[in-house]
């Protein structure tokens, strides 16, 4: 097996584009982290990659923090006052502090709903093409525009997905035995 193939510009869709099937990736993300995490035994939901990575339960709690601190939070800023005002600090690891202790089914009905609003808010603004070319600032990364946030968004929910994916592959990888020639996820 090969490693992946960086995308090259033909493979990237027009931010409008983006807009509409992101939104479809962002409608069925709660229902891809049911599938991949409901019924886990507590071994693979507490699994990481080694010393300062993540669970599947954090990654969870990870994106329920970032469902309501982060993505709408952050639009409105960016419309409502554009690069004068930076994004609110984001707290990466905030989380697993506001989510400890609860049971995953209660964790993942709450990502749904908090989607649900989320998505509900975002139509709400009736967003056009021309919306996406509007800038705000990022405290770290400076100016960037309403387009590059909406695709963060839903690139974030992929990503984890495919964290959680590899984490618990690799869970697995230390059995696969000669097999694991053919895995570039487990080199």
């Amino acid at each position: 097996m090969t490693d992946p193939v960086p995308l090259s510009s033909q493979d990237l869709v027009d931010p409008w584009q983006a807009l509409d099937e992101g939104r479809v990736s962002l409608a069925r993300a709660p229902e891809l982290y049911r599938a991949l995490l409901s019924g886990l035994p507590a071994a693979a939901l507490e699994a990481d990659e080694g010393p300062g990575t993540w669970t599947p339960r954090q990654v969870l709690c990870h994106v329920l923090h970032a469902e309501t601190d982060d993505w709408i939070p952050r639009v409105r800023i960016l419309l409502e006052s554009g690069p004068s005002r930076a994004f609110t600090p984001f707290d990466r690891e905030g989380g697993s502090a506001t989510y400890a202790g609860r049971p995953l089914p209660g964790l993942l009905d709450e990502f749904a709903r908090l989607r649900q609003a989320s998505l509900a808010a975002l139509d709400g603004l009736e967003l056009r093409e021309a919306d996406l070319g509007r800038v705000g600032r990022h405290p770290e990364l400076g100016v960037v525009t309403l387009g590059q946030l909406l695709a963060c968004w839903v690139t974030h929910d992929w990503a984890h997905l495919a964290q959680i994916s590899r984490i618990l592959a690799r869970r697995y990888g230390a059995l696969v035995g000669p097999w694991k020639a053919y895995f570039s996820l487990l080199r």
